[in-house]
């Protein structure tokens, strides 16, 4: 009886600690700090773009996008709060970097790498 019980409660231990194991190769998407909605104003420092916009960018398990369709978002920002984003429309595209802090704001610079060349800051406020 104690054998049937021992061999029982292993059995139950093994499928639990299999499952367990199972669920830890699994990728879980755990939401990143950042998420939520962002206010973000560009500043053109230096060439001929536009001098400013301000846009709303909503980023999401740490990637972010727009969805005003004007141009596409292929960025990230880290659990720390660094980000890195390539922003483009058409042929014309603008390398990103810069970090968000905790209190809700951020800043950064961004360089253009098409045929115009241009340079600037951006500013973040969260807004949802």
């Amino acid at each position: 009886m104690r054998r049937a019980a021992l061999a029982a409660t292993t059995l139950a231990l093994l499928t639990a600690s299999a499952g367990v194991a199972d669920a830890a190769k699994k990728k879980v998407q755990v939401p990143n700090r950042y998420d939520g909605t962002w206010s973000i104003e560009v500043v053109t420092l230096d060439g001929p773009c536009d001098r400013a916009y301000r846009y709303g960018v909503q980023i999401r398990r740490g990637e972010a996008s727009y969805a005003g369709g004007e141009f596409n978002i292929n960025g990230r920002v880290s659990q720390s709060g660094a980000v890195r984003a390539v922003i483009s429309r058409g042929n014309d595209a603008a390398d990103v970097v810069g970090r968000l802090g905790r209190s809700g704001t951020g800043n950064g610079t961004w360089t253009t790498t098409g045929l115009i060349a241009c340079s600037g800051r951006w500013n973040a406020e969260r807004r949802g």
